[in-house]
């Protein structure tokens, strides 16, 4: 061998490609989980990084893929990473980009892609789109990747903007060609780099803090209330100080329960309706005045309200309504420096204030209290709930995941969550198909036992991840309220076809049977005592569970506590109680979070 052919040799030999070069790049972050759908032309992004020890798990869409890293973001506020194939692939991936942003969450979607000259000239690629501006409108950045020598700059500044400011989702595009590209190995390690303080504190003037903080000194009945972005900002602590310093009534959010225990003497939940329309000063933490508020006017709020609004991102201030006094800044600094303040000007509310929501939540609890402790069968969601509700009161450190419309709903008013980030659901866009995803991202993330509640319409939309909650053997239950339909399973077909109701579903189905199928344990529950013995007994074994909950058809009220959004057709009657049904949501002026 010639002097020359050693040296080619020994170049060869110490190359490295734009696959080993991303996962480097990864695990330089400590991005150490990875979610995903594979195939052309990522295949080899998944098994390096698994090689390499970035724990991949595998999910039926991406969709799923997507929802399961976002819920990892919300849960430890940094990016949750998802890998999909082009076009198709790519574009399941969208919904849960775009769902992050929304939510401000933070998530980094990463497609494979069609090389450059084949999509700017149209010659009909293999699944060929130009994939990057398709990923815009749904993120809050996107970048395509052309040098292998960039990637490690590409995955620095997705972190960055998934974390910085309001946190959401971030798309990188990776075309086949550039992680088959080549580079030097002693050159690509030196072009790594960790991404140095990616959400850097955003400090308010002290000037705003005090203009806050005299307006909560004017209140009479002061009202505190917190969103899932207080409970991502992870200052639990400091919260807690200021909410029991003012010994003002707080209300929590679906996603914010928890962050304060449900069981806490301030929580004004049972008197939800009579707090907002009385509130004259309300302290908004984390949580937006848009549709699941109201958008902070109507006939929910005292007419003359005004608030102090906390929020990274200043276009969100009055974004709906006036805000009196706009703090715009990170909700830990924030509150750090509310805190300050009234550690020198004390501020209290009325004692008489608290008392009267105490009062009125004992007269609504009154009216409910034996719904959930019912032995009628077949069961309703309410003494379904109520059975799992004493699992998860002896279970504090549980995760819940929720969908559904009743099932959603009713779990979020029942089940008390007691520790912060141990809820998920359907967020700030309001969509299904994350209930299972998210019990994935929560269980892969955490190690902790999970119950993961459905309705029997919104399972369907995630159903397979059961073959994934098996295939990991992850500690998580699922729990299927099974009233047949759409909201319920009573719906008649207007028309006279023979067909099911356009709501109907499956009464009688077994799902436990999937569970069964991909080697789980299934229980198929009729009474609440059996939903007690089954839930408890998923919970405890830590393995994969699935029960099945028999409910009756009646049960469920048509788009849960959110009618309001579903228009009434200007002619023809509606079916069975669905008029009084209409007719009582729309008065109770309930909404998720």
């Amino acid at each position: 061998m010639t002097a020359t052919d050693q040296t080619a040799s020994a170049t060869t030999e110490n190359l490295t490609d734009g696959f080993h070069v991303l996962v480097e790049s990864l695990l330089k972050n400590d991005l150490d989980k990875m979610y995903g759908v594979i195939g052309i032309p990522v295949t080899d992004v998944a098994r390096i990084a698994q090689a390499k020890g970035i724990r991949y798990i595998g999910l039926r869409h991406e969709s799923d893929a997507g929802n399961a890293a976002a819920a990892e973001g919300f849960i430890t506020g940094k990016p949750g990473l998802y890998l999909t194939v082009s076009a198709p692939g790519f574009m399941n991936g969208l919904i849960p980009l775009k769902e992050a942003t929304e939510n401000g969450w933070p998530v980094i979607m990463m497609s494979g892609s069609s090389s450059r000259e084949l999509i700017d000239m149209g010659e009909g690629d293999y699944e060929g789109m130009d994939q990057l501006n398709y990923a815009k409108p749904f993120s809050k950045a996107a970048y395509r990747v052309d040098k292998v020598e960039d990637i490690p700059l590409v995955v620095a500044r997705a972190i960055r903007a998934a974390c910085t400011g309001r946190p959401g989702g971030v798309y990188i595009d990776l075309p086949g060609d550039t992680l088959g590209q080549t580079i030097d190995a002693t050159v690509a390690e030196g072009l790594l780099y960790k991404v140095n303080d990616p959400c850097p504190a955003q400090i308010p003037a002290q000037n705003v803090i005090d203009q806050a903080m005299e307006l909560l000194a004017t209140a009479k009945k002061p009202l505190i209330y917190l969103g899932k972005g207080a409970a991502y900002a992870q200052c639990d602590e400091a919260i807690k100080q200021f909410v029991e310093s003012t010994g003002a009534p707080y209300l929590a959010m679906s996603m914010a329960k928890g962050l304060l225990p449900d069981n806490h003497p301030q929580n004004a939940a049972s008197a939800r309706g009579m707090t907002m329309r009385e509130a004259d000063v309300v302290v908004m933490v984390g949580a937006r005045l848009n549709w699941m508020l109201n958008f902070g006017k109507g006939k929910h709020w005292n007419p003359d309200v005004k608030f102090i609004q906390i929020d990274i991102d200043p276009t969100e201030i009055d974004n709906s309504r006036y805000i009196a006094a706009p703090v715009v800044g990170d909700i830990k600094s924030t509150i750090g420096l509310f805190n300050e303040y009234l550690a020198k000007k004390p501020y209290h509310a009325d004692p008489a204030w608290m008392a009267a929501i105490v009062a009125d939540s004992e007269k609504n609890n009154a009216r409910f209290a034996g719904a959930t402790t019912a032995d009628t069968v077949p069961m309703t969601h309410y003494n379904a709930l109520g059975a799992i509700k004493k699992v998860t009161d002896a279970n504090h450190d549980v995760y819940i995941a929720n969908e559904g419309a009743n099932a959603l709903d009713d779990c979020r008013d029942i089940i008390d969550m007691y520790l912060p980030r141990h809820r998920l659901d359907c967020g700030t866009w309001g969509v299904m198909g994350v209930g299972l995803p998210y019990a994935i991202g929560a269980a892969v993330t955490t190690g902790k036992p999970v119950i993961s509640i459905h309705g029997d319409s919104a399972f369907g939309f995630d159903g397979m991840e059961v073959e994934t909650i098996c295939r990991y053997q992850l500690p998580i239950t699922v729990v299927i309220l099974n009233n047949g339909g759409i909201y319920r399973g009573d719906f008649k077909n207007l028309g006279d076809d023979g067909d099911p109701s356009p709501l109907t579903l499956s009464a009688c189905g077994h799902y436990e049977k999937m569970m069964e199928a991909f080697g789980g344990t299934g229980y198929y529950a009729k009474t609440p005592e059996e939903v007690e013995k089954y839930v408890a007994a998923g919970v405890a074994s830590g393995k994969p569970t699935m029960v099945c909950c028999e409910l009756s058809i009646h049960s469920g009220k048509e788009s849960g506590h959110i009618t309001y959004l579903n228009p009434q057709p200007v002619t023809g009657p509606l079916v069975g109680n669905e008029q009084e049904d209409l007719a009582e949501h729309r008065e109770d002026g309930k909404l998720v979070d």
